[in-house]
Parts: structure tokens; sequence; C-alpha cells
């Protein structure tokens, strides 16, 4: 899960310096409040991991490097792709949080942090890229 958000991270830092460098792409402070639910999602659940005794990645190794190409095909084709692209891969996220509670030995401070916090975040990052890619259309 943490290595799916530090990508998530990194693929809307790289998203959010397109929007500076592209002024057609629309401004990059409409993906600043999905970049910041990342980071926060990335804080709790190394904040969680250290609290059980284990360390964390830094990096999202292999699936940020993948999560960024797929992400640089999608800006060469236009704003929506784009769009779609981060909605694609919040909906996966939403999914590897399900079937993470699905594991009975998921720690239950793990298991409180998805269901009450990183749920949410995911399905208002879903809610606004659905806005945006209506005014994008």
């Amino acid at each position: 899960m943490l290595t799916d958000e530090l990508s998530a991270m990194e693929t809307y830092q790289q998203i959010m310096k397109k929007l500076q460098n592209d002024a057609s792409f629309g401004k990059p402070e409409s993906l600043l409040p999905l970049y910041k639910g990342h980071k926060e999602a990335v804080s709790s659940l190394q904040a969680q991991i250290r609290e059980l005794g284990c360390t964390d990645p830094e990096t999202s190794n292999v699936r940020g490097v993948w999560a960024q190409i797929v992400q640089g095909c999608a800006i060469l084709q236009g704003k929506q792709a784009m769009l779609k692209i981060l909605q694609v891969g919040e909906k996966s996220s939403i999914e590897g949080y399900e079937k993470a509670l699905q594991n009975t030995k998921l720690a239950t401070s793990i298991r409180c942090l998805i269901e009450w916090k990183l749920l949410f975040i995911q399905q208002a990052h879903i809610r606004t890229l659905d806005r945006l890619l209506d005014t994008a259309a």
C-alpha cells in the first residue's frame, strides 16, 4: 500500500510540473489537493509501519517508474487522457485497500486507517477527477 501511495505522489508531482510548463493543460493547483492527499496517506502509512516495528520503503521502486511511464504517455495524448489515467490509478488504489481489508491478519490500527481515512481520501480524489474530466470535455 505504501509503495502505491509513493508512486501516486510521484506521479502527481510529475503531472503538476508538466502543468506548470504547459498552460494548455490547466492549472497545477487543481491537482494539488490530490497530491496532498497521497502525501498524507504516505505519512499515515509510514507511521503505522514504524509503530509495528518495521521499516518502510523510501521510494516506489519499479511501480513508480511504470506509473511515470504510463502517465508520460497519457500527457502526450492530452488533458483528458491524463485525467483518465489518474482516475484509473485512484480506482486501483481503492481496490488495493479493499483487498487489504480482506486480510484477516491485518493489524487493527492499519484496518482502521484504511476504513476511516484512506478510502475516504481515494473516493474524494475520484470525485475531483470526475469534475475535472467534466470541465475538460
